[in-house]
């Protein structure tokens, strides 16, 4: 399982069925539960931007997708039923957003009242012209202001079907999307032999927001829990630490965005990392970022790294199957200075790591708020931010399916005035999936910064780590391409 542009997500054409959510007290006006309960902190600040920027008719969108495959003839029925099975199950689906004094209200819909309507789309002839719909689809149809909040389909074929769900990011996160495809698969396959299924326990995502502003909605600037982040700013009280690279970007402007994905390490390639990278001592997503560290101070950027990185929250057992928005996002900085070797760096960022892990359980929302309240007030943030993500999707739920179901994870949003980059471990390598403005300098910068990076890690991979220069403009291999996802989506 990966994460790349939906535009690159090659889908064989077929009919397009999709199930409308429908619920007799949404109709109405109204919910199943008048006492409603309160959003997490994410999910206020998500809406919060939402409602500013259409107030402004400057509108926002982002979204979550997953796609994957079901072999053979689909039963419409069955997908059907585990469908609303599915979005019975998870709470956060069936919330309705509203304010209430100030404060944001999950109000959510009784289960048992919900239901699916089906809706014949149309047949597409082409992968071209499906790939277009789905796109547009995508991007027309989720409105954090508007219940409800995803939209679930399938194109289907003689003799297979791929099913896609779109969310709004406040209902869930990237973690989630693993979890969609198993359940959704699991009941599927379940329903056709006539069986009952039991999934694992999935705690509701609003008792978790409900335990987080009890712990923290009453903390001041003055919590001592809030030293970490304090510290991180240092005297000049930057918040947000700055991409160091240039991206040609004006201040208080919003771009239209680039997204592209590539293949770094090759399976093979992959594994011989992840050793080297536990030879001196670290895991393989620490190798990762010293990589990164190390390319951006050799493209001219600072030999200290200070970054953003986001970290779940969902903890060993507790939240494992429930869907949500289970992000904590922290800072970490370290030492990459020139002259330190791949031992040297790893130590540092290991260092770094355990402190960022010792402060972690403050919410990164309610931080901005009290520590950096005039930026809190801006529908974005200020200025491009470094930002980095690593997962290891072969460990996910559902991860020993996933050679069977293909899924994919696509995300996507309107605009932005910086660079955010994910990092995805599957059976096949070490991807890349960026987003980031459109400009010519954004484009040159990540481009040189994605070949450097990728020679980078080869050399450790062959090396055992940084043992000559990289050259910082060297020929450019092409980023990925349809054809490259076509094949991991095809095969077998």
């Amino acid at each position: 399982m990966r994460q790349f542009p939906l535009e690159m997500h090659h889908v064989a054409p077929g009919r397009v069925v999709e199930w409308r959510l429908r619920s007799a007290s949404a109709e109405a006006g109204g919910t199943d539960d008048p006492a409603s309960r309160k959003a997490s902190f994410n999910q206020d600040k998500h809406f919060t931007v939402a409602e500013e920027s259409r107030a402004a008719d400057d509108p926002v969108a982002s979204w979550v997708a997953v796609t994957f495959e079901v072999t053979g003839p689909l039963d419409e029925d069955a997908l059907a039923q585990s469908l609303l099975s599915f979005v019975r199950r998870h709470e956060v689906l069936r919330c309705a957003f509203r304010r209430l004094a100030g404060e944001l209200a999950c109000e959510p819909f009784d289960p048992a009242g919900l239901a699916l309507d089906p809706l014949d789309v149309g047949t597409f002839e082409t992968a071209e012209l499906l790939n277009g719909f789905l796109v547009e689809r995508f991007r027309q149809s989720i409105d954090t202001l508007s219940w409800p909040l995803f939209i679930m389909g399938a194109v289907i074929r003689e003799d297979s079907a791929t099913v896609y769900l779109t969310f709004d990011h406040i209902v869930c996160d990237g973690m989630s999307m693993p979890i969609v495809a198993r359940e959704v698969m699991t009941t599927y396959e379940g329903l056709c032999r006539g069986e009952d299924v039991e999934l694992p326990p999935a705690p509701s995502y609003l008792d978790f927001a409900d335990e987080q502003r009890r712990r923290y909605l009453s903390i001041d600037a003055s919590d001592e829990r809030l030293d970490y982040w304090k510290a991180f700013m240092g005297p000049a009280g930057e918040f947000f630490p700055r991409f160091p690279l240039n991206l040609g970007v004006e201040p208080d402007r919003m771009y239209p965005i680039v997204n592209e994905a590539s293949l770094l390490l090759d399976a093979g390639e992959a594994e011989v990392f992840e050793k080297t990278c536990l030879t001196v001592g670290g895991k393989p997503f620490m190798g990762v970022l010293a990589s990164v560290a190390v390319c951006l101070r050799e493209a001219g950027g600072p030999g200290g790294y200070r970054g953003l990185m986001p970290v779940s929250e969902r903890g060993r057992d507790t939240w494992t199957n429930s869907v949500g928005w289970f992000v904590n996002t922290m800072p970490i900085e370290f030492d990459a200075s020139p002259g330190r070797d791949f031992a040297q760096v790893m130590a540092s960022v290991r260092a770094g790591f355990t402190e960022m892990i010792g402060h972690v359980d403050v919410p990164f929302v309610r931080a901005w708020e009290l520590l950096a309240p005039k930026e809190f007030a801006a529908r974005s943030w200020p200025h491009p931010v470094n930002f980095f993500s690593y997962i290891d999707m072969r460990k996910c739920p559902g991860a020993e399916r996933h050679e069977e179901w293909r899924p994919t994870t696509h995300v996507w949003s309107a605009r932005a005035n910086g660079a955010c980059s994910w990092f995805q471990r599957d059976t096949d390598g070490l991807h890349m999936n960026s987003l980031y403005v459109d400009t010519p300098a954004a484009r040159r910068t990540m481009g040189d910064f994605q070949e450097v990076l990728r020679r980078t890690l080869q050399e450790i991979v062959r090396s055992g780590g940084f043992r000559r220069p990289i050259a910082l403009t060297p020929p450019r291999r092409p980023v990925g391409t349809p054809l490259d996802v076509a094949a991991y989506v095809r095969r077998r």
